[in-house]
């Protein structure tokens, strides 16, 4: 999957995880008072969610077809396919690098690892 969702897209997105499922209706009330976006406007950004695969829309009622964890569980492996040549570690060496972690994130870190080899 490679989906690109720009910040504004990523935003409304989150909406409709946030809310769903919810009616298009409301969501061109928020959209309104969030983005100052027209009800076309609406429409036409929910369409082309829903042709990436992210959501459906039946009857104006709009759904997930995949949860927001899986969305950006895959955006995120995407980009260390991308740019890392799918090496976590290189990641992880480039993130790290001017970014001091606190004691607890390394144990985070640490236990997430641990967790991933049983």
């Amino acid at each position: 999957m490679d989906i690109q969702l720009g910040p504004v897209e990523s935003k409304f997105a989150d909406m409709i995880w946030e809310h769903e499922p919810v009616s298009s209706t409301s969501l061109v009330k928020m959209t309104s008072e969030e983005f100052g976006w027209a009800r076309t406007t609406t429409h036409n950004v929910i369409r082309r969610l829903c042709d990436k695969g992210i959501f459906a829309n039946n009857k104006g009622t709009v759904t997930s077809l995949i949860s927001r964890d899986e969305f950006y569980s895959k955006q995120s492996k995407q980009y260390v396919d991308d740019s890392f040549s799918g090496s976590l570690p290189a990641f992880i060496a480039a993130f790290t690098k001017n970014t001091q972690l606190s004691r607890s994130e390394i144990q985070e870190i640490k236990d997430l690892i641990d967790s991933m080899g049983e």
